[in-house]
């Protein structure tokens, strides 16, 4: 269980869209606004899960064209975050909205994040804890990773509240907006990369 808690935590505070967005909306919005924004991820990322654990998942992308089309439509998406995070001026707030995206923002973004589809599906089908109490292992692999996830979605809001707090320097600001974005896209290329 160890093995997969760090795993788990690993997978889940590495850079992707869900952790930089979740320090963007911090970071433009607060602790208010970027709450509501980490329960629908929460909510998406719990949603994805279920759709790993069911099979629902490997039967949709199953299907090349539904497969192609999934992951050209959630690079695409991850591109236009990518831009939005490099050019949004030296002011970190990692991605630039008129309004906060609120929870049906977060929910989503997890539902085509594709770093999320890869998560869950490497730690609910890559480290048996017990081969024969299958539900009990889904159930207790949910506890942990939930455990892990809150807590980890909460620093990077965080980070990003203090960040805006900080009044960097726009050079550094724009540093700062420039290795996100390469981040973001670095998620891209893996996707696209398992893909081919």
């Amino acid at each position: 269980m160890l093995t997969f808690a760090l795993a788990a935590f690993l997978l889940i505070i590495t850079p992707g869209p869900g952790v930089l967005t979740t320090a963007g909306v911090g970071a433009g919005y607060g602790y208010r606004h970027g709450g509501n924004y980490v329960l629908g991820l929460f909510l998406g990322s719990n949603l994805v899960v279920l759709a790993v654990v069911t099979g629902l998942a490997a039967v949709l992308l199953a299907d090349p064209v539904i497969r192609t089309v999934l992951l050209w439509a959630s690079a695409a998406y991850l591109l236009y975050l990518a831009y939005r995070i490099a050019f949004s001026g030296t002011k970190i707030a990692f991605i630039g909205a008129p309004r906060p995206p609120g929870i049906a923002g977060g929910l989503m973004l997890q539902i085509i994040n594709p770093k999320a589809y890869v998560v869950a599906t490497t730690l609910f089908s890559g480290f048996q804890i017990w081969e024969s109490a299958l539900l009990l292992e889904i159930l207790v692999k949910f506890l942990i990773m939930n455990a892990i996830w809150i807590p980890v979605h909460i620093l990077w809001l965080s980070a990003g509240v203090f960040l805006h707090r900080l009044d960097l320097a726009p050079r550094t600001q724009f540093v700062i907006n420039v290795c996100m974005a390469v981040a973001m896209l670095s998620v891209v290329a893996l996707a696209a990369y398992r893909e081919f």
